[in-house]
């Protein structure tokens, strides 16, 4: 016997059953899309999908050459020349296949994708190296109505999903790069003035993304990043217009959050409002959803110049989260579990299973030799709400045996004509 092949540690198996070391199921994750499609659905978002493999110089310029995720984490390969990357994130796709196909021709468009991302970091507890988001993106829209919306959209999620008292919104302005750039002046110079307490990653992000450091877990730097100039009193009246609109529109919904000035989420390509979801209820891995808006991404992809604002959420940590403290309704649907023995019996079994597939029903159909008391406890344990049983006795009278296995309707023979009639019947 070979040696058995494992997974690449980080990339899980998604299985009908819990797993030791990852305890959601394929049913919960299905359940999880469910929600998904209908709530994008009902705030009028259209899907997209995207191919998993780009050009490695779409993330470079959207992302930012010197951010963690393309300096460190993306999984990269030479394709006969070209250099090719598996996302770490959905935007940068989405917009690719905007500008490549010109969708925003006739206006704003609302797109959400779901789907696996890739980074080559250290695998834990809620972050893996195949990791799956859905993201949401308003295109060509600029005014701060639909920043809050997608504000309200998500604590909408929350809600449905029973954890909204258990997250917190955080939110902060970035301003436009004009005013981006002038602050980075006045924080390099502050940092360079104490560059030597600065640990080595600080050192580093000082001269390639200096606002990185205020967002340091180190806590011997805590007091640096505290009292490091502010972008906020860098930034124009557009942009405090922008920002003040943006909260007094949470403030009208009731929606409660919390200003951090240091919150600056890990790609370059983002101006005026960002925000994260946080919960303290996963440990170090806390955040389970980001975005905030990239008016200037498109026209450097390509495009012509429109605003924008999107998010994206982490699969695998919300629903960690979900389990924990939330609620998500996981349905069996399955109709009828046939079980059969004896003589001529498959194939009668074979012609009911599909008779009553073809009439809209969920069936599942049992194949094998054990005893019939046998399959009674797998039909039991399947969740079926009948069970259909087909033995000699029933072939030679041309009749099957009907048991309802959750309800009063007790057991019954009928003529195996009459079986699709009488289900319906029972289940109406």
């Amino acid at each position: 016997m070979g040696k058995k092949i494992q997974a690449v540690k980080g990339m899980n198996d998604l299985l009908p059953v819990e797993q030791k070391d990852w305890p959601i199921t394929s049913a919960y994750w299905q359940a999880f899309e469910t929600v998904v499609n209908e709530w994008a659905q009902q705030y009028a978002y259209q899907f997209i999908r995207t191919p998993i493999i780009e050009s490695t110089g779409l993330f470079v310029r959207s992302i930012g050459e010197e951010t963690d995720v393309v300096g460190k984490e993306m999984y990269t390969f030479d394709d006969y020349g070209d250099s090719l990357s598996l996302r770490p994130e959905g935007t940068a796709s989405c917009l690719r296949a905007v500008v490549e196909h010109n969708l925003l021709y006739n206006g704003p468009m609302k797109l959400w994708y779901m789907g696996p991302m890739f980074r080559h970091e250290k695998p834990q507890k809620g972050r893996y190296r195949q990791f799956h988001q859905a993201g949401f993106e308003a295109l060509g829209y600029s005014q701060p109505d639909v920043d809050a919306e997608m504000i309200v959209m998500t604590a909408d999620l929350w809600e449905r999903l029973g954890v909204l008292d258990k997250v917190q919104l955080q939110i902060n302005t970035l301003g436009i790069p004009e005013e981006r750039a002038a602050h980075r002046a006045a924080l390099v110079a502050y940092l360079q003035q104490h560059e030597a307490v600065l640990d080595e990653d600080s050192k580093r992000r000082m001269h390639t993304n200096p606002l990185r450091v205020l967002d340091t877990k180190n806590p011997d730097l805590q007091e640096i990043a505290n009292h490091a100039p502010r972008l906020l009193d860098y930034l124009g009246e557009e942009s405090l217009n922008h920002y003040q609109q943006f909260k007094a529109l949470l403030d009208a919904v009731g929606i409660v959050y919390v200003e951090n000035p240091r919150l600056v989420r890990g790609l370059d390509y983002y101006n005026k409002t960002v925000f994260e979801w946080v919960t303290s209820e996963l440990g170090s891995q806390g955040t389970i959803c980001g975005g905030g808006r990239y008016d200037g991404l498109i026209e450097s992809l390509g495009g012509k110049e429109a605003p924008a604002i999107g998010f994206a959420m982490g699969i695998e940590r919300l629903l960690l989260l979900v389990q924990q403290i939330g609620v998500l309704k996981v349905e069996n649907n399955l109709d009828v579990f046939v079980m059969y023995q004896g003589e001529g019996t498959m194939q009668q079994a074979v012609i009911n299973a599909q008779i009553l597939r073809q009439a809209g029903l969920s069936v599942s159909q049992y194949s094998g030799t054990q005893s019939l008391k046998a399959q009674m406890k797998k039909a039991d344990g399947s969740g079926a709400r009948f069970a259909v049983i087909i033995g000699e006795s029933e072939v030679t009278e041309g009749v099957v045996t009907l048991k309802d296995l959750r309800g009063d309707n007790g057991q019954i023979q009928i003529v195996s004509t009459q079986l699709t009639s009488q289900l319906q019947q029972w289940m109406a």
